[in-house]
């Protein structure tokens, strides 16, 4: 293709000398047109400045914009190359997690070519221009460390690939043939099996054990690593980006803030009779069910507009109120703890907020959710409660100045009204700094927020 474009240079060159004064120059057009069929793009170049150098500069201007139309036309018709895609403002590079497609197979549009582990998140880095075709390279491997814009992949446009399929049920067919030859090894050992023998034997205990370590070290690169004990196997995994990252906040946290936390109880009763009496019709009506974080959700979004300075926080010498109330969810995935926002959750109601919870929570266990979903925030509630948890100090999401912690429901004997009953009682905690939020505030908050739960009317009637 390059030559082709040269040649047609070369045509576009013999009309432009006709009408320009090159043949007035030392240089002869025959010359000219020999480095053009030669292909020699920086010779042609040099030519042409010293053909328009005092006569005719427009036609070197001609010249140059013609060759990268050329060029750029060459590159179109030949070999895309893939690059990593901007990961956020404050995100610079990050590891590969996953390859996604090897060389030589098949790629459509909007395919996932590999994943990039980032500090907050897991990007995706798809083939997005162009028409489908084959990778030709992988210029990367897993656990690669890669940076925005870095080239990762080569894609030759228009070229059919192998399937991915394929390959995975050959694999899957391999390892069935190889299982019936551990098998015969394990029919062999029985007739073995002379107790009086091994006596004889213990001189030469040691030599056996080396020579059987090498013998499964095909696959026990990984139990090399661990200065175990025998009988005491250890595995060791370097730790992914997302989890230094998390535990680096969360000791930062606890390192800059003076926390502290105050605990309360909640009686469940009345908003579990809610649920039961309107599950049905609010999934038929909204399309999800009616769970107890939507619950808390706009009781925290009530308690933080009768309480500012929980929402607040510290910057440098001054005190930052927001006005708005954006509350993190903090959802545990496979790959570490992410934390989506949930925006002006005063403005939104169950419904809202139950569809919200739920596309964030399945975008962060699939690993789709980007840093947009989690950027910002004022508030951050925990529910560690779906683990069964009943008691906690969850730790401050950093910059906020708070955290509410939710926890597991348990029948427990309360007096009511004179009587001991048996009531859904759930405990929650808030942790808070110490340095903005004063005692009086946090106790008032939590205060709020089981008052809200234990009877939702008083978010109709704003009491």
């Amino acid at each position: 293709m390059a030559h082709r474009a040269l040649s047609r240079l070369c045509q576009h060159s013999r009309c432009i000398r006709q009408r320009s004064l090159a043949s007035q120059s030392q240089v002869g057009a025959s010359s000219l047109d020999a480095q053009c069929a030669a292909g020699q793009v920086s010779g042609l170049d040099s030519q042409i400045r010293l053909l328009c150098s005092n006569r005719s500069p427009i036609v070197y201007n001609q010249f140059q914009s013609l060759s990268r139309s050329f060029q750029s036309s060459a590159l179109l018709a030949g070999d895309i190359k893939i690059s990593v895609p901007s990961m956020g403002d404050s995100i610079s590079e990050g590891t590969v997690a996953s390859v996604a497609k090897q060389a030589g197979e098949a790629v459509g549009t909007d395919d996932i070519v590999l994943q990039i582990e980032t500090d907050k998140v897991t990007v995706d880095v798809r083939y997005t221009t162009g028409k489908p075709g084959k990778l030709k390279e992988m210029l990367v491997k897993e656990e690669d460390t890669v940076a925005v814009g870095q080239e990762v992949a080569i894609v030759t446009e228009g070229e059919e690939g192998s399937k991915p399929e394929g390959s995975k049920e050959k694999k899957e067919a391999a390892p069935k043939e190889e299982k019936p030859e551990p098998k015969e090894e394990k029919a062999q050992p029985p007739p073995k099996e002379e107790k009086p023998q091994p006596p004889k034997e213990e001189s030469k205990p040691s030599k056996p054990a080396p020579s059987k370590g090498p013998a499964s070290g095909g696959a026990a690169p990984p139990s090399d690593k661990p200065t175990g004990k025998p009988g005491r196997p250890e595995r060791r995994v370097k730790m992914t980006r997302l989890r230094a990252r998390v535990a680096e906040r969360l000791k930062g946290a606890q390192n800059t803030y003076a926390m502290l936390t105050t605990f309360n109880e909640i009686d469940m009763t009345n908003i579990m009779l809610l649920r039961k009496d309107f599950k049905d019709g609010f999934l038929e009506k909204h399309g999800v069910k009616l769970g107890f974080m939507s619950a808390f959700v706009k009781a925290a979004s009530d308690a933080l507009h009768l309480v500012p300075a929980v929402n607040a926080v510290i910057d440098g010498d001054e005190l930052v109120y927001r006005d708005y109330t954006d509350i993190s969810i903090a959802v545990a995935t496979p790959k570490g703890l992410v934390v989506p926002v949930l925006r002006n959750v005063d403005a939104l109601n169950f419904a809202g907020i139950e569809k919200a919870i739920n596309a964030l929570g399945k975008k962060a266990r699939d690993g789709t959710i980007s840093i947009d979903d989690m950027a910002g925030g004022t508030f951050t509630i925990s529910n560690g409660g779906v683990y069964g948890s009943l008691l906690s100090t969850p730790i401050i999401n950093p910059p906020q100045s708070a955290i509410l912690g939710m926890h597991s429901i348990n029948q427990r004997a309360m007096v009511v009204n004179g009587e001991i009953k048996a009531r859904p009682i759930m405990n929650v905690a808030l942790t808070y700094d110490h340095r903005l939020i004063d005692g009086r505030e946090a106790v008032t908050f939590l205060k709020r927020v089981k008052d809200i739960v234990e009877d939702p009317r008083r978010l109709l009637l704003d009491v």
